[in-house]
């Protein structure tokens, strides 16, 4: 696999040619352009002024590498998937809730949805995104704080109740336990009489990222790596339109990187997921578009800006001419962003409501297919109904008062947002070619490929822990020095504001939860959990794939941690090495 040359750097070209190809350009995105569907809306300014649906150079002028800009929806995407912008189709509201039981979530989805929200995004608790009950010991004080518990197939029920699962997009932010969570909702969905093959929506399942960052593991890296693969391969024949992976940037940067390092650690990991889909004989312009990707929108304006139309310039050509991909499906960068909780802070919390806007703003202006906005009062607690209403608000405020979703890629041919773009892309190839290396001499580069491999490296010497922890400690230096300023926080610190009141989950939740999944143990048949949990053991020691077996296990109502338990009985659990 060759490395491609990133097309942000110039080019060779005869006086005319960058004229005669602009014209051309513009020609190609105006043809698209007039074959797209176009929402009813009022495209011009506030003062009536019309405006055009994409802005370039002119015809007759010479814009030396304009190609590596281009025109919406054509190769390499830089400004954007689609040549409509946000005219064909707005991005789609996905506000990120869960607390409490499933009961509670379900009511706070529904306001959500009835206040505008496009899609569902869910947040689970640590029990859960760990793979254990309710009623384990090392749940204990932590059901239902920092997301909603689901313990079985009856919870995700409950959780989607009067939601039609065939009518919503989902996504379901969970990456350790996230395949037995998905057969649960897979089964959930069933219970409904959904049509299972038109389901869509995403599942993180980003294992990679988890050893980088965000530290829910369950096993070691290649029994993951091996669920991840039997549910891509699962996905693309039974639920095409359904994403199984959602790899995931916003954790890196949460944990202290560069934007220059989120960018590349996420898309390397996008490409060793490419390369274990190859190794499992998948079509890549097949399996390619069940990928998105989610990314952070932190608080540096034009570098957010300017670090997403680079991820789809890069992706975009790594997937062309590295792996193969024939198709525009294929090749495009999809993805979400949420704002950045790490920008939050806890002094003058009402502050955060500006860094917020600021940053979904960046997020819109770098095309972002979706999009969640942060609460203000997310840094000391999870939101009130007030503050999850005010962050919805958000976006509406950006998306019909403000006239950004008029025009495709606005800030495309500025001078700066363009030196950036570059520059990020030039770093990011950079740290692409170091992980190729790293994995130079591992032997299992031939058997899931070269990123494969370094990213594995990677993680075993902890090199990416070691990347992000100095990116974060240069960071905290510079703020401790004044350097970097926070308001509120190392300046303009006297304020009038009072104490923010914050919701509280109540230990009642955790008791009730118990209680229930202790009734649903006795009511079920629990030789056919025990049946079905032999037969996942004996497939776990196969080659077959797992995921038939687990919604056998799913449908008799075995629960998370027993079907986790089962799995780490076969695989074992992972303990990071220690490192000084």
């Amino acid at each position: 696999m060759s490395t491609p040359v990133p097309s942000g750097r110039p080019r060779e070209s005869h006086p005319g040619d960058d004229a005669a190809r602009t014209a051309a350009g513009r020609a190609r995105w105006s043809a698209q352009y007039s074959r797209s569907r176009i929402r009813e809306a009022d495209f011009t300014t506030l003062s009536q002024l019309p405006v055009q649906p994409v802005y370039g150079p002119p015809d007759d002028h010479d814009y030396p590498n304009f190609d590596a800009i281009g025109w919406p929806g054509e190769f390499p995407f830089t400004r954007g998937l689609y040549a409509t912008g946000y005219r064909g189709r707005t991005w789609t509201i996905r506000q990120f809730a869960g607390f409490g039981n499933a009961r509670q979530t379900n009511e706070r989805y529904k306001m959500i949805l009835g206040h505008g929200g496009g899609g569902l995004s869910v947040a689970f608790d640590m029990p859960t995104l760990m793979g254990y009950d309710s009623d384990s010991p090392k749940a204990l004080g932590e059901v239902g704080h920092c997301g909603v518990a689901v313990d079985s197939a009856a919870d995700m029920e409950i959780l989607f109740a009067d939601i039609p699962l065939e009518d919503v997009t989902t996504s379901m932010t969970i990456s350790g336990p996230a395949i037995p969570v998905f057969c649960m909702y897979l089964v959930a969905a069933e219970r409904q009489g959904a049509d299972i093959s038109k389901l869509d929506g995403t599942l993180q399942t980003d294992i990679f990222k988890e050893y980088i960052a965000q530290k829910e593991w369950l096993f070691g890296p290649e029994p993951h790596l091996r669920l991840i693969g039997d549910l891509m391969e699962y996905c693309v024949e039974h639920i095409p339109a359904y994403k199984p992976l959602s790899v995931s940037g916003y954790h890196i940067r949460e944990a202290g990187s560069t934007a220059a390092q989120e960018l590349a650690f996420t898309l390397a990991d996008g490409f060793g997921y490419v390369e274990l889909g190859l190794s499992r004989g998948l079509d890549v312009d097949v399996f390619a578009p069940g990928l998105s990707f989610f990314f952070d929108a932190h608080i540096d304006f034009f570098e957010e800006i300017a670090k997403f139309r680079a991820a789809r310039r890069i992706w975009a050509r790594w997937m062309r001419d590295v792996y193969g991909a024939k198709t525009d499906r294929a090749q495009w960068l999809r993805f979400h962003t949420q704002t950045a909780g790490v920008s939050l802070t806890a002094q003058q919390p009402y502050n955060n409501v500006v860094r917020t806007a600021v940053e979904a703003l960046a997020a819109v202006l770098g095309a972002t297919n979706s999009l969640h906005t942060n609460a203000l009062d997310e840094t000391l607690a999870l939101p009130t109904e007030q503050s999850a209403e005010i962050a919805l608000r958000t976006q509406q405020v950006l998306m019909e008062e403000t006239g950004v979703a008029n025009v495709a890629d606005p800030l495309g041919g500025s001078w700066y947002v363009e030196a950036l773009t570059d520059k990020l892309e030039a770093e990011a190839e950079a740290i692409f070619a170091k992980i190729k290396h790293m994995g130079g001499g591992d032997e299992r580069q031939h058997e899931i490929g070269p990123m494969a491999s370094g990213i594995l490296r990677g993680i075993e010497d902890g090199w990416f822990m070691s990347e992000i922890a100095e990116s974060a400690f240069r960071y905290q230096v510079a703020l401790e020095k004044d350097d970097k300023l926070v308001v509120g926080v190392n300046c303009h610190t006297s304020t009038i504001s009072g104490e923010l009141e914050v919701m509280r989950v109540s230990h009642q939740v955790e008791v009730e939860q118990v209680q229930e999944l202790s009734e649903r143990r006795t009511a079920r048949d629990d030789a056919a959990v025990k049946a079905a949990l032999e037969d996942l053991s004996v497939l776990a020691r196969s080659q077959a794939n797992l995921i038939p077996v687990m919604l056998d296990a799913v449908r008799a109502e075995a629960t998370l941690g027993e079907i986790c338990d089962a799995l780490r009985a076969e695989w074992g659990e992972y303990r990071e090495p220690a490192r000084f």
